[in-house]
């Protein structure tokens, strides 16, 4: 294979296992550690 093809696939493996990350920390299990700043300023 060329080198930029293989570059490309990184890049692309990487930004696809970033997003599907971002995905579980937001909507998992994780998130319940989470605090909305909204809900702690309401008027």
């Amino acid at each position: 294979m060329e080198p930029g093809a293989i570059a490309s696939i990184t890049i692309a493996f990487a930004l696809v296992g970033l997003t599907g990350f971002m995905v579980y920390t937001a909507f998992g299990p994780p998130s319940q550690a989470l605090d909305d700043p909204f809900e702690d300023h309401e008027d």
